[in-house]
């Protein structure tokens, strides 16, 4: 009788293993008490944050001539990197955002099933700039485009700025007062937030500041009406990556 091989050791999971020790109940608690909305500091184990900042110094340089600045007067100025861009020169982003693990805790925290975003949406992943004195985002809603609600989750990859997250929780609730608060998203921090219900900004950056942080996009339905999935390109082309990327990302990646 010949002898089997002997099964190879499953590979670890950093991220799986560090969320294991997680009061994921107390974080749900929260993030159901404030609305919908949680920031977790230190969210990533060291050896995951590394990841994800060797591929900044390493790959995203070469990411920086395919940065598209935009200003909209009175409400907007910074640069943004679309997914497809990132799908072609910086996959360690588009891994951490297909990850299970991360998944699972999105899951856990919204009480729901989520779904990745489909291909042809720019804004499923993405980087954000604030590198030139004045990037800032003024208030606003991530207005969902879908049928079903839309989950915004951010996450700090490099802030030597004064740049901060200014939000004010239940603003459109008349049955409760509005808590107004900010947070530096400072590297290897995670906010999580439904974008129907979080009224917030970013304040603006100073010269000589830099901040940059990746924003991943998971739904409830990946229904969307046609009209709506032209209005929702026509704003990620105007106000984050421009016509080009926008609108022939897909048949270049």
């Amino acid at each position: 009788m010949t002898q089997t091989a002997a099964a190879a050791p499953l590979a670890t999971d950093p991220l799986r293993d560090h969320l294991a020790g997680i009061d994921l109940a107390a974080l749900r608690e929260t993030f159901v008490a404030q609305g919908e909305f949680v920031a977790v500091p230190d969210f990533l184990p060291a050896a995951e944050l590394d990841a994800l900042l060797d591929a900044r110094l390493g790959e995203l340089p070469a990411l920086e001539p395919r940065v598209h600045r935009n200003f909209i007067p009175g409400h907007k100025k910074g640069g943004s990197v679309s997914r497809y861009e990132l799908d072609a020169h910086a996959p360690a982003f588009p891994a951490f955002y297909r990850s299970q693990a991360l998944l699972a805790f999105l899951q856990h925290l919204a009480g729901r099933p989520l779904l990745h975003c489909p291909p042809d949406d720019p804004h499923t992943y993405a980087l954000y700039y604030y590198t030139e004195a004045g990037d800032h985002i003024g208030w606003h809603y991530d207005t969902s485009y879908y049928k079903g609600e839309r989950y915004t989750v951010l996450l700090g990859l490099e802030d030597h700025s004064s740049c901060k997250l200014e939000y004010e929780l239940f603003h459109d609730d008349a049955t409760r007062a509005a808590v107004p608060g900010a947070v530096s998203i400072t590297p290897g921090m995670l906010v999580v937030f439904n974008g129907d219900k979080l009224w917030h900004r970013v304040t603006p950056s100073a010269a000589g500041e830099r901040r940059v942080v990746l924003t991943l996009e998971y739904l409830t339905s990946l229904g969307m009406h046609p009209l709506r999935r032209f209005v929702s390109n026509m704003k990620d082309a105007i106000a984050y990556f421009g016509f080009r990327q926008v609108f022939s990302g897909p048949r270049r990646s």
